[in-house]
């Protein structure tokens, strides 16, 4: 069964929001850390490619995953903990895991609820005047408020791990008001990032945004006059990408096998099948005025299918209401065998490593299909089993060759800015759209070209040490020569003078510039969780030394630039 290509995109607008970026004057030497970053990257790492609370006979009580021994939290090892669970350490918060512990600070994040939604921020910051009707301005300023700035880091990090595996990108929304619909979209998953993974699924099927990117809003059933049929792009990727994946999974994400070959998980008869159940979903008002509508749930309407659909081995009887129709198809792939290893193996690849082992898998999907009181789908249960788990928390130095992850370039960019305290005083947060891979991040969060996401959970980059090895390294999709210069070049930037009003407070490092040893010791446990090499660390010392005092700025600026380049800080152990 061959992939499907998803509903075309446009490419994105040309970046208007990027300052001037001067050309690095090292260039041609970052150019040279590919294949470095390559065979760190092999160090690193994983692919493969509404009924909140069910509870299912499902397997016996799963098995607990491999505790982590009570034992006091080092300020590096809580760094590293807070770079898989938020969008970057503050010194606040290495403080504050070091005081809960790991388990604790978990269960003070999953006790957090959110302060000022995507929605309600844009209502309040007026873009719902009609001068923004037909444009997307408004969406990017929102998002990186608050994987910034959100205190609820721990549900931020999920709910966009979620958004990267159940994609929409704002560019293939088609509606009116989009950065309403894309904000709505993103509430679902914030709001119910730490819900069951079954009322993710309805939510975002009875979503605006969803239904005009994968083309099911206003789906017509068949017409058997006309030969028409119903659209069938969102159950192929419902099952495709979003739940199940293309072939069975055993529980600890290997393939299940026959004659040697891979089985399928459905057929083209399934989604034809499941298609039918998606039809009659529209808006809840037409009033195109404001963007209420989109905040609301779709709502069916005549043209739902009302003869017998069969999908999966299950038959919806001819007649069977719309609402009773699509619970019996979210029910039967909710359940299906798939979904705990293929979920759970991409929630891992997202916050902790790109190559889990078949063990570490099984125990967090063993616990996706049971969290140990017989329910399913238990999203704080899983991301709990994912960060306690042994592997999670194993000294990196200790860890498998395979452990590990390439730090997405966003994560590189809310790292710093949350290490280093940057804020926007005037709360517009202009950092703008980061997707370029000439001139910014090849990154942006809902910016995603394809339903694929920037990068494929089963990506392994061609002839590296990553493929020899049988590993896969997801984020080297969208690293190459130009985006390595251009994430240096942006970050220079960035670093230096902010963008807007969005700048960092370097008080802290300041005092600390005439030490040139005390400053990098204290950014190496800041950014990269203490991974840097005495090597590394040497050869920044050395730099930051070369640079005049002055008022230690230019130290500071040094420092935190070299170790965003260094190998070690992009790798992740």
């Amino acid at each position: 069964m061959s992939e499907e290509v998803e509903a075309g995109n446009p490419e994105p607008e040309a970046d208007t929001a990027a300052e001037p970026v001067p050309p690095l004057a090292s260039g041609a030497s970052m150019l040279a850390m590919l294949p470095a970053l390559a065979l760190a990257a092999c160090d690193a790492g994983g692919g493969g490619g509404g009924g909140g609370g069910i509870v299912t006979p499902g397997p016996s009580p799963a098995p607990v995953p491999t505790p982590t021994p009570t034992i006091a939290v080092t300020r590096v090892q809580a760094s590293r903990f807070l770079a898989q669970a938020s969008f970057g350490a503050t010194k606040a918060d290495i403080e504050d895991v070091i005081t809960r512990g790991y388990d604790g600070w978990i269960t003070n994040q999953f006790g957090l609820t959110r302060a000022t939604t995507h929605w309600n921020w844009l209502s309040l910051k007026g873009y719902r005047d009609a001068q923004y009707m037909n444009d997307e301005r408004g969406f990017d300023n929102t998002m990186w408020r608050q994987i910034i700035s959100d205190t609820n880091q721990l549900r931020q990090r999920v709910g966009m791990a979620l958004l990267e595996m159940l994609v929409v990108g704002i560019a293939g929304v088609q509606l009116n008001y989009v950065q309403f619909a894309m904000a709505a979209y993103a509430d679902v998953l914030l709001d119910n990032a730490f819900d069951n993974f079954r009322t993710i699924i309805e939510k975002i099927t009875f979503n605006a945004a969803m239904a005009s990117y994968l083309t099911f809003l206003g789906n017509r059933k068949a017409n058997m006059a006309t030969g028409a049929v119903p659209d069938e792009n969102y159950a192929r990727e419902l099952m495709q990408l979003f739940t199940m994946g293309l072939y069975r999974l055993n529980m600890d994400g290997s393939l299940v096998l026959s004659g040697g070959n891979p089985v399928e998980t459905y057929t083209q008869a399934d989604v034809s099948g499941l298609a039918r159940i998606f039809t009659g979903l529209t808006f809840s008002s037409f009033d195109f005025t404001t963007p209420d509508h989109y905040e609301q749930p779709l709502v069916f309407n005549d043209q739902h299918e009302t003869g017998a659909s069969s999908f999966l081995g299950v038959t919806v009887p001819s007649g069977t209401s719309a609402a009773n129709s699509l619970k019996t198809a979210l029910d039967t792939i909710f359940n299906h065998a798939n979904v705990p290893p293929f979920v759970s193996k991409q929630l891992i690849q997202r916050l902790v490593t790109s190559n889990p082992s078949a063990a570490y898998i099984n125990r967090v999907a063993n616990v996706f299909a049971n969290n140990g009181s017989g329910v399913r789908g238990d999203m704080k249960a899983v991301v709990r089993a994912i960060l306690m788990d042994a592997e999670a928390r194993a000294d990196p130095l200790a860890s498998a060759t395979s452990s590990g992850k390439l730090r997405e370039p966003v994560m590189r960019l809310t790292g710093w800015a949350r290490a280093f305290g940057a804020t926007s005083p005037s709360d517009t947060w202009q950092i703008g759209d980061t997707s370029s891979s000439s001139t910014r991040l090849a990154e942006s969060m809902g910016r995603s070209q394809s339903v694929f996401n920037f990068f494929r959970p089963g990506y392994s980059p061609p002839n590296t040490a990553i493929s020899a090895a049988g590993l896969t390294a997801p984020e080297f999709q969208i690293t190459n020569e130009l985006s390595v210069v251009a994430y240096i070049n942006f970050m220079a930037v960035v670093i230096s003078n902010g963008i807007g009003d969005f700048r960092a407070n370097y008080t802290t490092m300041q005092a600390l510039a005439a030490d040139s040893q005390a400053l990098v010791d204290e950014i190496n446990i800041l950014l990269a969780a203490g991974q840097l090499t005495s090597a590394t660390v040497a050869s920044i010392k050395a730099a930051v030394d070369s640079v005049a005092f002055g008022d230690g700025s230019n130290r500071v600026y040094t420092a935190i630039l070299l170790t965003m380049a260094a190998p070690e800080y992009l790798t992740l152990k």
